[in-house]
């Protein structure tokens, strides 16, 4: 449990240090963030087709598709259809971010997301250890700039810098609400888990596919969408590392 914890604050961390840089007036690349986003992409993508769907379709049969789609379906309802637009990025939109309530609309569909990550490091860790670093190193890898998009939309937002740390922050301590989450979850059923890792399955289809990949399809540079592929060697070859390492123990 505490390791999970651990790797839980670490996430969390990543986020609110996106969020710091923004609010601490610092330039962070618009590049980087693409590089980012595109290598987590790739590695989201390889790992939920590879491991995340497999294994919940061999630990719960034919009932596991309906948990995924749950997964699914419930992150695109709070990112896309309770809440307003917003991108993975730095934000730059400012004709799009001027209102507050347009700020309020994205921090709510970032915080549903943030907490579905927390969710997901934890169902993978406590399911299987290798399949939960593959998941918390996919979502590290999208959390600085996560942080770094919420403290500009509130910006462009006319939000004060301070409310901009605030939301990243707020958005960290719900990575950690989804990682307690499962704590409890296990401790009502044993199946919980089960259930909890087939539904992050969807909600981590949802974040590659819906989240991540429309942004880099929407980048200028030729570089990025190559990235991608790139992604998907480092989850291939981070698996067997892992796998490696824990065989050699």
């Amino acid at each position: 449990m505490i390791r999970i914890i651990l790797f839980g604050l670490i996430a969390a961390a990543a986020e609110i240090l996106g969020g710091a840089l923004i609010a601490l007036r610092k330039e962070w690349p618009r590049k980087i963030q693409e590089y980012l986003i595109a290598l987590s992409a790739g590695f989201l993508l390889a790992l939920v087709f590879f491991d995340l769907i497999p294994e919940s379709l061999r630990v719960l049969g034919s009932v596991a598709p309906l948990y995924i789609i749950l997964g699914f379906g419930l992150l695109h309802l709070f990112e896309h259809t309770l809440v307003g637009h917003f991108h993975f990025g730095e934000e730059t939109h400012t004709e799009v971010m001027v209102s507050r309530v347009a700020s309020i609309s994205a921090f709510s569909g970032l915080f549903v997301h943030a907490f579905f990550d927390g969710l997901s490091i934890s169902a993978g860790l406590q399911f299987d250890y290798v399949i939960g670093m593959l998941v918390f190193f996919a979502i590290l890898l999208h959390k600085l700039p996560e942080g770094l998009t919420i403290a500009t939309i509130m910006i462009a937002a006319n939000q004060p810098r301070k409310n901009a740390f605030y939301a990243s922050l707020a958005i960290g301590v719900a990575t950690m609400l989804g990682i307690f989450v499962v704590f409890l979850l296990r401790e009502m059923s044993a199946s919980a888990v089960g259930i909890a890792f087939a539904f992050s399955a969807g909600a981590a289809t949802y974040v590659g596919a819906s989240d991540l990949i429309p942004e880099i399809n929407r980048s200028g540079n030729r570089i990025t969408p190559l990235i991608v592929f790139g992604g998907m060697l480092l989850f291939y070859f981070s698996q067997e590392i892992f796998q490696s390492v824990l065989q050699s123990r």
